[in-house]
Protein backbone atom coordinates (compact mmCIF):
# COMPACT_ATOMS: atom_id res chain seq x y z
CA UNK A 1 0.00 0.00 0.00
CA UNK A 2 3.02 2.26 -0.07
CA UNK A 3 4.03 1.15 -3.27
CA UNK A 4 3.68 3.40 -6.24
CA UNK A 5 4.23 6.65 -8.01
CA UNK A 6 2.24 9.11 -5.27
CA UNK A 7 4.12 9.44 -2.42
CA UNK A 8 2.47 7.59 0.45
CA UNK A 9 4.57 7.38 4.00
CA UNK A 10 3.71 6.16 6.66
CA UNK A 11 4.95 9.08 9.02
CA UNK A 12 3.28 11.09 6.89
CA UNK A 13 0.19 8.90 7.09
CA UNK A 14 0.34 9.12 11.10
CA UNK A 15 0.76 12.77 10.55
CA UNK A 16 -2.84 13.19 8.85
CA UNK A 17 -1.57 14.99 5.79
CA UNK A 18 -5.04 14.97 3.80
CA UNK A 19 -3.20 14.44 0.59
CA UNK A 20 -1.87 11.19 1.88
CA UNK A 21 -5.31 9.84 3.58
CA UNK A 22 -7.09 10.54 0.36
CA UNK A 23 -4.58 8.60 -1.93
CA UNK A 24 -4.36 6.24 0.99
CA UNK A 25 -7.86 5.50 1.78
CA UNK A 26 -9.36 6.34 -1.83
CA UNK A 27 -6.57 4.17 -4.23
CA UNK A 28 -4.34 2.12 -2.04
CA UNK A 29 -6.76 0.37 0.11
CA UNK A 30 -9.41 -0.48 -2.79
CA UNK A 31 -6.93 -2.19 -4.87
CA UNK A 32 -4.64 -3.92 -2.26
CA UNK A 33 -8.24 -5.58 -1.21
CA UNK A 34 -9.14 -5.82 -5.34
CA UNK A 35 -5.62 -7.50 -5.76
CA UNK A 36 -6.55 -10.08 -2.66
CA UNK A 37 -10.19 -10.87 -3.50
CA UNK A 38 -9.38 -11.21 -7.15
CA UNK A 39 -6.48 -13.15 -6.73
CA UNK A 40 -8.19 -15.93 -4.18
CA UNK A 41 -11.63 -15.97 -5.95
CA UNK A 42 -9.78 -17.04 -9.62
CA UNK A 43 -7.23 -19.53 -7.95
CA UNK A 44 -10.32 -20.85 -6.30
CA UNK A 45 -12.55 -20.88 -9.55
CA UNK A 46 -9.54 -23.16 -11.54
CA UNK A 47 -9.61 -25.53 -8.53
CA UNK A 48 -13.07 -25.94 -8.88
CA UNK A 49 -12.81 -26.06 -12.93
CA UNK A 50 -10.42 -29.05 -12.72
CA UNK A 51 -12.07 -31.31 -10.55
CA UNK A 52 -15.22 -30.84 -12.95
CA UNK A 53 -13.16 -31.76 -15.79
CA UNK A 54 -11.28 -33.70 -13.85
CA UNK A 55 -8.04 -33.05 -15.40
CA UNK A 56 -5.27 -30.61 -13.50
CA UNK A 57 -4.08 -28.33 -16.77
CA UNK A 58 -7.55 -26.31 -17.11
CA UNK A 59 -8.92 -23.33 -15.84
CA UNK A 60 -11.31 -20.47 -16.32
CA UNK A 61 -8.89 -18.61 -19.47
CA UNK A 62 -7.51 -22.20 -21.25
CA UNK A 63 -11.07 -23.38 -21.31
CA UNK A 64 -13.12 -20.30 -22.77
CA UNK A 65 -14.83 -19.21 -19.75
CA UNK A 66 -12.74 -15.72 -19.76
CA UNK A 67 -13.18 -15.19 -23.45
CA UNK A 68 -17.01 -15.72 -22.97
CA UNK A 69 -17.17 -13.46 -20.60
CA UNK A 70 -15.57 -11.16 -22.38
CA UNK A 71 -17.92 -11.63 -25.24
CA UNK A 72 -20.56 -10.98 -23.29
CA UNK A 73 -19.23 -7.73 -22.14
CA UNK A 74 -18.65 -6.62 -25.83
CA UNK A 75 -22.65 -7.55 -26.59
CA UNK A 76 -23.61 -5.02 -23.49
CA UNK A 77 -21.35 -2.67 -25.13
CA UNK A 78 -22.57 -2.62 -28.14
CA UNK A 79 -26.36 -3.16 -27.63
CA UNK A 80 -26.76 -1.15 -24.59
CA UNK A 81 -24.01 1.63 -24.14
CA UNK A 82 -25.11 2.82 -21.24
CA UNK A 83 -26.07 0.19 -19.60
CA UNK A 84 -24.70 0.09 -15.69
CA UNK A 85 -21.80 -2.57 -14.29
CA UNK A 86 -24.31 -4.42 -12.89
CA UNK A 87 -25.84 -5.41 -16.02
CA UNK A 88 -22.87 -5.91 -17.64
CA UNK A 89 -21.94 -8.28 -14.97
CA UNK A 90 -25.17 -10.46 -14.91
CA UNK A 91 -24.37 -10.80 -18.94
CA UNK A 92 -20.96 -11.63 -18.73
CA UNK A 93 -21.82 -14.34 -16.57
CA UNK A 94 -24.61 -15.84 -18.33
CA UNK A 95 -21.70 -15.91 -21.67
CA UNK A 96 -19.19 -17.45 -19.29
CA UNK A 97 -21.76 -20.35 -18.00
CA UNK A 98 -22.29 -21.42 -22.07
CA UNK A 99 -18.91 -21.07 -22.91
CA UNK A 100 -17.56 -23.16 -19.87
CA UNK A 101 -21.09 -25.86 -20.95
CA UNK A 102 -19.78 -25.59 -23.99
CA UNK A 103 -16.57 -27.09 -23.04
CA UNK A 104 -17.79 -29.72 -20.64
CA UNK A 105 -20.14 -31.13 -23.79
CA UNK A 106 -16.97 -31.45 -25.70
CA UNK A 107 -15.06 -32.98 -23.44
CA UNK A 108 -17.25 -35.94 -23.01
CA UNK A 109 -17.39 -36.34 -26.75
CA UNK A 110 -13.52 -36.88 -26.65
CA UNK A 111 -12.85 -40.50 -27.54
CA UNK A 112 -9.91 -40.77 -25.04
CA UNK A 113 -9.50 -38.19 -22.09
CA UNK A 114 -5.74 -37.74 -22.81
CA UNK A 115 -3.96 -35.69 -20.04
CA UNK A 116 -2.95 -33.35 -22.65
CA UNK A 117 -5.48 -33.25 -25.28
CA UNK A 118 -8.19 -31.41 -23.09
CA UNK A 119 -6.44 -27.57 -22.57
CA UNK A 120 -5.39 -27.92 -25.78
CA UNK A 121 -9.25 -28.55 -27.00
CA UNK A 122 -9.86 -25.81 -24.51
CA UNK A 123 -7.61 -22.86 -25.86
CA UNK A 124 -8.41 -23.68 -29.04
CA UNK A 125 -12.24 -23.23 -27.85
CA UNK A 126 -11.22 -19.63 -26.08
CA UNK A 127 -9.21 -18.79 -29.40
CA UNK A 128 -11.70 -19.37 -31.51
CA UNK A 129 -14.12 -17.31 -29.41
CA UNK A 130 -11.48 -14.59 -28.72
CA UNK A 131 -11.28 -14.36 -32.48
CA UNK A 132 -15.30 -14.03 -32.63
CA UNK A 133 -14.98 -11.16 -30.17
CA UNK A 134 -12.07 -9.41 -31.81
CA UNK A 135 -13.66 -9.10 -35.13
CA UNK A 136 -16.46 -7.80 -33.55
CA UNK A 137 -14.78 -4.99 -31.36
CA UNK A 138 -12.80 -4.46 -34.92
CA UNK A 139 -16.24 -3.71 -36.37
CA UNK A 140 -16.99 -1.60 -34.20
CA UNK A 141 -14.16 0.42 -33.27
CA UNK A 142 -13.98 -1.02 -29.48
CA UNK A 143 -10.74 -2.77 -29.40
CA UNK A 144 -9.13 -0.47 -27.17
CA UNK A 145 -12.08 -1.06 -24.67
CA UNK A 146 -11.35 -4.32 -25.31
CA UNK A 147 -8.10 -4.76 -24.48
CA UNK A 148 -9.20 -3.40 -20.85
CA UNK A 149 -11.25 -6.50 -20.35
CA UNK A 150 -8.46 -8.91 -21.85
CA UNK A 151 -5.42 -8.34 -19.68
CA UNK A 152 -5.95 -7.70 -15.69
CA UNK A 153 -5.00 -4.09 -14.55
CA UNK A 154 -5.64 -3.01 -11.32
CA UNK A 155 -4.23 0.86 -12.03
CA UNK A 156 -7.28 1.99 -12.17
CA UNK A 157 -9.39 0.25 -9.19
CA UNK A 158 -10.79 3.11 -6.81
CA UNK A 159 -13.17 2.91 -3.90
CA UNK A 160 -16.01 2.70 -5.57
CA UNK A 161 -15.22 1.10 -8.44
CA UNK A 162 -14.58 -2.28 -7.24
CA UNK A 163 -16.92 -3.43 -4.69
CA UNK A 164 -18.37 -5.85 -6.70
CA UNK A 165 -15.50 -8.28 -6.43
CA UNK A 166 -17.03 -8.66 -2.89
CA UNK A 167 -19.78 -11.08 -4.53
CA UNK A 168 -16.47 -13.44 -5.40
CA UNK A 169 -15.88 -13.52 -1.59
CA UNK A 170 -18.98 -14.49 -1.44
CA UNK A 171 -18.69 -17.72 -3.68
CA UNK A 172 -15.70 -18.31 -2.28
CA UNK A 173 -17.53 -19.64 1.30
CA UNK A 174 -20.02 -21.31 -1.12
CA UNK A 175 -17.50 -23.25 -2.77
CA UNK A 176 -15.70 -23.74 0.30
CA UNK A 177 -19.31 -25.56 2.08
CA UNK A 178 -19.68 -27.56 -0.80
CA UNK A 179 -15.70 -28.57 -1.11
CA UNK A 180 -17.05 -32.15 0.06
CA UNK A 181 -19.21 -32.06 -2.97
CA UNK A 182 -16.72 -31.36 -5.68
CA UNK A 183 -14.26 -33.59 -4.24
CA UNK A 184 -16.63 -36.72 -4.49
CA UNK A 185 -17.89 -35.69 -8.33
CA UNK A 186 -14.55 -35.11 -9.51
CA UNK A 187 -14.03 -38.78 -9.04
CA UNK A 188 -16.25 -39.43 -11.81
CA UNK A 189 -20.05 -39.56 -12.26
CA UNK A 190 -20.89 -43.16 -11.60
CA UNK A 191 -18.45 -43.32 -8.46
CA UNK A 192 -20.73 -39.70 -6.80
CA UNK A 193 -24.02 -41.74 -8.01
CA UNK A 194 -23.03 -44.55 -6.06
CA UNK A 195 -22.07 -42.37 -3.08
CA UNK A 196 -25.99 -41.09 -3.33
CA UNK A 197 -25.23 -37.41 -4.49
CA UNK A 198 -26.53 -35.80 -7.06
CA UNK A 199 -23.91 -35.46 -9.57
CA UNK A 200 -25.67 -33.07 -12.28
CA UNK A 201 -26.54 -30.84 -9.65
CA UNK A 202 -23.01 -30.96 -8.12
CA UNK A 203 -21.69 -29.70 -11.74
CA UNK A 204 -23.90 -26.88 -12.11
CA UNK A 205 -23.53 -25.53 -8.69
CA UNK A 206 -19.72 -25.64 -10.01
CA UNK A 207 -20.74 -24.03 -13.66
CA UNK A 208 -22.30 -21.05 -11.63
CA UNK A 209 -19.46 -20.10 -8.93
CA UNK A 210 -16.70 -20.68 -11.68
CA UNK A 211 -18.63 -18.44 -14.39
CA UNK A 212 -19.78 -16.12 -11.79
CA UNK A 213 -16.58 -15.54 -10.50
CA UNK A 214 -14.87 -15.34 -13.66
CA UNK A 215 -17.28 -12.37 -15.00
CA UNK A 216 -16.85 -10.49 -12.35
CA UNK A 217 -13.29 -10.26 -12.43
CA UNK A 218 -13.18 -9.52 -15.93
CA UNK A 219 -15.53 -7.08 -15.93
CA UNK A 220 -13.74 -4.94 -12.69
CA UNK A 221 -9.96 -5.52 -13.84
CA UNK A 222 -9.88 -7.86 -16.83
CA UNK A 223 -8.41 -11.19 -17.39
CA UNK A 224 -5.84 -12.48 -14.52
CA UNK A 225 -4.54 -15.43 -16.76
CA UNK A 226 -2.94 -18.71 -15.44
CA UNK A 227 -3.19 -18.13 -11.88
CA UNK A 228 -6.47 -20.89 -11.94
CA UNK A 229 -4.18 -23.13 -12.89
CA UNK A 230 -0.31 -22.77 -11.80
CA UNK A 231 -1.93 -22.05 -8.03
CA UNK A 232 -4.20 -24.92 -7.33
CA UNK A 233 -1.47 -27.53 -9.02
CA UNK A 234 1.09 -26.61 -6.33
CA UNK A 235 -1.58 -26.47 -3.41
CA UNK A 236 -2.38 -30.06 -4.87
CA UNK A 237 1.73 -30.91 -4.78
CA UNK A 238 1.73 -29.70 -1.11
CA UNK A 239 -1.62 -30.29 0.68
CA UNK A 240 -2.66 -33.00 -1.68
CA UNK A 241 -6.32 -33.25 -3.58
CA UNK A 242 -8.70 -32.69 -0.26
CA UNK A 243 -11.04 -29.78 -1.71
CA UNK A 244 -11.92 -28.95 1.79
CA UNK A 245 -8.17 -28.68 3.02
CA UNK A 246 -6.61 -26.74 -0.50
CA UNK A 247 -9.56 -23.86 -0.48
CA UNK A 248 -8.07 -21.67 2.07
CA UNK A 249 -4.70 -22.48 1.06
CA UNK A 250 -5.42 -21.68 -2.91
CA UNK A 251 -6.95 -19.08 -1.52
CA UNK A 252 -4.24 -18.17 0.40
CA UNK A 253 -1.64 -18.71 -2.64
CA UNK A 254 -3.60 -17.20 -5.02
CA UNK A 255 -3.97 -13.96 -3.55
CA UNK A 256 -0.05 -13.85 -2.76
CA UNK A 257 0.50 -14.35 -6.69
CA UNK A 258 -0.81 -11.66 -7.64
CA UNK A 259 0.23 -9.53 -5.27
CA UNK A 260 3.68 -10.06 -5.77
CA UNK A 261 2.91 -9.82 -9.54
CA UNK A 262 1.35 -6.34 -9.04
CA UNK A 263 4.02 -5.15 -7.26
CA UNK A 264 6.27 -6.14 -9.86
CA UNK A 265 4.48 -4.49 -12.19
CA UNK A 266 4.42 -1.39 -10.32
CA UNK A 267 8.10 -1.55 -10.04
CA UNK A 268 9.84 -3.19 -12.91
CA UNK A 269 9.29 0.01 -15.01
CA UNK A 270 8.66 2.49 -12.05
CA UNK A 271 7.57 5.65 -12.50
CA UNK A 272 5.02 3.77 -15.03
CA UNK A 273 2.86 0.26 -14.79
CA UNK A 274 3.34 -2.60 -16.39
CA UNK A 275 -0.33 -4.48 -16.18
CA UNK A 276 -0.70 -7.24 -13.87
CA UNK A 277 -2.08 -9.30 -16.60
CA UNK A 278 1.44 -8.90 -18.64
CA UNK A 279 3.41 -9.68 -15.86
CA UNK A 280 1.60 -12.73 -14.53
CA UNK A 281 1.31 -14.04 -18.50
CA UNK A 282 4.60 -14.24 -18.34
CA UNK A 283 5.26 -16.03 -14.86
CA UNK A 284 2.22 -18.34 -15.66
CA UNK A 285 3.35 -19.43 -18.82
CA UNK A 286 6.52 -20.09 -17.48
CA UNK A 287 5.18 -22.31 -14.90
CA UNK A 288 2.89 -23.95 -16.97
CA UNK A 289 5.25 -25.50 -19.49
CA UNK A 290 7.19 -26.70 -16.22
CA UNK A 291 4.09 -28.23 -14.96
CA UNK A 292 3.74 -29.79 -18.04
CA UNK A 293 6.92 -31.51 -18.82
CA UNK A 294 7.05 -32.60 -15.68
CA UNK A 295 4.05 -34.63 -15.88
CA UNK A 296 5.07 -35.89 -19.00
CA UNK A 297 8.97 -36.92 -17.20
CA UNK A 298 6.33 -38.37 -14.57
Amino acid sequence: MFVGVSDVSLPALLAGDAGTVDIFWISRVPRTLAVLLAGMAVAVAGLIMQLMARNRFVEPSTVGTVESATLGILVVTVLAPGAPILAKMLVASAFALLGTALFLAILRRLPARNTLLIPLVGIMLGGIIAAVTTFFAYRYDLLQTLSNWMIGDFSGVLRGRYELLWIVAALMLVGLLAADRFTVAGMGQDFTTNLGLNYARTMRLGLLIVSLISAVVVTTVGAVPFLGLVVPNIVSLIFGDNLRRAVPWTALFGAAFVLICDIIGRTIRYPYEVPVGMVMSVLGAILFLVLILRKRNA
